[in-house]
């Protein structure tokens, strides 16, 4: 099934095809129209296991084979189709995947953050909540991995070019991937697990672990305004001793420097005119290198 959204005016005309639930949460049809004219995305489906999943997927004009970004969204259950970044990738002639994981926008299933709520009614060991929510996003790793599969197998993407990204919930599924042999070229990370930080060590030290364990280079990112640094302080620590073109970097204040989503999603889904050339820089390092990868 295909499905395209547009600005304004289309998505007045078309909210029965995309749906007012294929919403980003807090997004609005004025913000929409603010998106600089691009490719639209196509609604596509993949498979996972048992289930049948969606996502959106953008292609830059012309037959390719181009280089591929596969984009993890966080843990917003309308994740929506992220045209910002759409049009951020394509114009540097990607394509652009965004898939979304079970429970998430049109992926049926059960959402991670319901699971996590209602294991924590009735547990009360918090070692054994930390312990279940990292074996939730280990689950939902799954159909990261299989949504790389299905983009391989799309005859105008380069495969010998993909790169993954993702913010928070996202930017964990990123790192969690990066220790997979999955082909995938360069990880960029965008403050994973920042919310979860401070309430979940066991999460911080599978993180740490995952980072270590990765045989591809990565990139970490966040504002300073995000809800906590201390992914850039721990992961990026070991990215930095793992040597360039890994590497971390924390950038000013993103919006209002009180806003902490404004630091968050905010910066990575609309705070390309900060870190475009840096994340550009580091692809080309990588790439011309043959990738670093498996």
């Amino acid at each position: 099934m295909n499905c395209w959204p547009g600005t304004v005016l289309a998505l007045l005309a078309t909210l029965g095809c995309a749906g007012a639930s294929d919403l980003p949460a807090g997004a609005n049809l004025t913000e929409e129209a603010t998106v600089p004219v691009g490719p639209e995305p196509a609604l596509v489906s993949f498979g996972s296991g048992d289930a049948t999943l969606q996502g959106w997927l953008y292609k830059p004009e012309g037959e390719g084979p181009f280089p591929a970004v596969i984009y993890n969204h966080g843990s917003d259950k309308v994740p929506g189709w992220f045209p910002t970044l759409g049009q951020f990738w394509t114009a540097r002639g990607y394509v652009l995947f965004v898939p979304h994981r079970r429970g998430h926008g049109r992926s049926p299933g059960d959402w991670i953050v319901d699971l996590q709520r209602k294991f924590r009614e009735t547990e009360k060991d918090e070692t054994r909540a930390q312990k279940h929510d990292i074996e939730l996003h280990e689950r939902a790793n799954a159909d990261v991995v299989a949504a790389v599969a299905w983009l391989k197998l799309q005859p105008f993407v380069n495969t010998n070019a993909l790169i993954m990204s993702g913010i928070s919930y996202g930017g964990i599924q990123t790192v969690l991937a990066a220790e997979k042999d999955l082909s995938v070229k360069a990880f960029i990370a965008f403050a994973p697990a920042a919310m979860s930080w401070q309430g979940n060590p066991l999460l911080r030290e599978r993180l740490l672990q995952a980072v270590k364990n990765a045989q591809t280079p990565m990139f970490l990112l966040q504002a300073t305004n995000d809800y906590n640094l201390g992914p850039s302080e721990l992961l990026g620590k070991e990215l930095e001793r793992k040597g360039p073109p890994n590497r971390a970097k924390v950038y000013p204040a993103y919006g209002d420097p009180a806003d902490h989503q404004a630091g968050h999603g905010g910066f990575a889904v609309r705070g390309s005119e900060i870190w475009g050339a840096d994340v550009m820089k580091f692809l080309g390092a990588v790439l011309e290198r043959g990738g670093g990868g498996r």
